[in-house]
């Protein structure tokens, strides 16, 4: 299950935030944002709180400004959660395995498309199913973002370049776990990693930030900077 922090600071949703646009994509409304010429494209899967959320779609923007064709589904089906749901009940219905399930799916009609690499990057509840994207030969590049869900023997597995980027003070997957994924990930020679457990910020930070506190804004940037950087280096 998730843990508490997973649903804390809830972000104001907006269908109408963001430079890009909603289409169908793959059987799903999805945000897309950046050159639909492009050949490389990056998958963005959302925490808890969905596609609608203004901060997910100003770092899709963000990652779309590089050159990227971003995609953003709606693997919710127009149901995130809210706090007037029960989590329990809402989680059984929208478990990660079924996320996972539909990324195939997004993946498969972005390379339809004549995509040619594909980088994915998922937040808390996406984290699981990006990780589960990376035993697969889908994408080339993987993001975890204060990751819940997501097991120590997931990463015996992982096949692409695998970037984990962890907040200090994260009680459902605090920095001894993240120690235990990047054992395993040392243990494997062949898949280029990056660790990072940012001081100071916790479950969340990179995407459920407050616009209106500077320092928070400047925290979650850091993280989406390093986030661009992984990517700008495997996807192309």
């Amino acid at each position: 299950m998730l843990g508490s922090q997973c649903c804390k600071n809830p972000p104001t949703l907006s269908s109408s935030s963001g430079n890009g646009s909603v289409l169908e994509l793959g059987g799903f409304n999805t945000y897309v944002s950046g050159p639909s010429t492009s050949k490389l494209a990056i998958l963005l899967v959302s925490d808890v709180y969905g596609y609608e959320a203004p901060n997910l779609r100003t770092i899709a923007d963000k990652v779309a400004a590089a050159g990227y064709y971003v995609v953003v589904p709606d693997f919710f089906f127009g149901d995130p959660y809210n706090e007037e749901k029960s989590l329990s009940p809402w989680f059984e219905l929208h478990k990660p395995d079924k996320g996972f399930e539909d990324a195939k799916q997004v993946a498969a009609a972005l390379k339809d498309k004549g995509i040619s690499a594909i980088g994915a990057a998922g937040f808390c509840w996406g984290a699981k199913v990006v990780i589960d994207l990376a035993k697969s030969d889908d994408i080339q590049a993987a993001v975890l973002l204060h990751p819940s869900l997501v097991k120590v023997d997931d990463f015996k597995e992982v096949k692409p370049p695998v970037a984990i980027l962890a907040a200090e003070i994260d009680h459902f997957c605090p920095p001894e776990r993240i120690k235990q994924y990047e054992e395993i990930l040392l243990s494997k020679p062949e898949v280029d990693k990056f660790v990072k457990i940012y001081p100071s910020v916790k479950h969340g930070w990179t995407v459920r930030y407050n616009v209106e506190d500077k320092k928070a804004v400047q925290r979650a940037e850091e993280a989406h900077r390093d986030m661009l950087d992984w990517l700008t280096k495997h996807v192309k």
